[in-house]
């Protein structure tokens, strides 16, 4: 009995040792992983990032291809693949970098500056931009879940819930009641003036015509 709980025990610790050395290499794996993810420079991430979006209107998001990402920044595919996994993540990242200001980032103090705020981080010539760029992200969301899977999770989520922030604190100043009926709705109104117009008038939107559309629609909606 005393051999065979002795040959038990060093088996034992001859197991013990051998999972911490696994876990140790597993640990040294994911490090070198994560050092070999992180040696893009930031100046080199906006510069494919801008590639990126070139390429978006160019010839839109089903016909962009991780090749031409790849010639078009003298990139490897396998740095590509590394840094971002794929088109999806990497033209959602490209979209996101590209947005020059977050609703997080504003607070005026009232919610009408707030929302004026918003618009004027954009002119006019960089809204229609966008606007021609996030139309054919959207068409391609329809069919693509990995795209829009993406979308929601890192800019579509993200602006939710800084929407939520920006209502709260009107609440908590008195600017709007907290049973509003239109709070859930904000960001929907707000995605929509941005959207239809050039739906319904063939028009970008301009600064000026989504703060007309916030005095007119979106602010008297929340009662303010």
């Amino acid at each position: 009995m005393d051999v065979r709980r002795w040959t038990y025990a060093r088996k034992f610790r001859k197991e013990v040792r051998r999972k911490s050395r696994c876990e140790r290499v597993g640990d040294m794996t994911e490090a070198v992983a994560a050092a070999r993810r992180s040696r893009i420079t930031p100046e080199r991430e906006a510069e494919l990032y801008g590639a990126v979006l070139d390429l978006l209107r160019e010839v839109g998001y089903d016909a962009l291809t991780m090749d031409a990402v790849a010639a078009r920044t003298r990139s490897s595919k396998a740095t590509l693949y590394r840094q971002w996994g794929g088109k999806a993540d990497l033209v959602v990242k490209a979209l996101r970098h590209s947005k020059r200001g977050h609703l997080g980032d504003i607070d005026t103090g009232t919610l009408r500056g707030d929302l004026h705020a918003l618009v004027a981080m954009e002119d006019d010539c960089v809204m229609a931009q966008n606007s021609a760029l996030l139309r054919g992200i959207a068409m391609a969301m329809h069919h693509n879940e990995d795209l829009r899977e993406a979308f929601k999770e890192q800019i579509v989520d993200a602006e939710i819930v800084n929407g939520r922030r920006m209502l709260q604190r009107a609440v908590d100043r008195g600017e709007v009641r907290p049973d509003c009926p239109a709070i859930d709705f904000m960001v929907h109104m707000m995605v929509g003036g941005f959207a239809t117009r050039t739906l319904l008038e063939d028009q970008p939107p301009t600064q000026a015509f989504l703060i007309s559309y916030i005095d007119a629609v979106v602010l008297p909606a929340l009662g303010v």
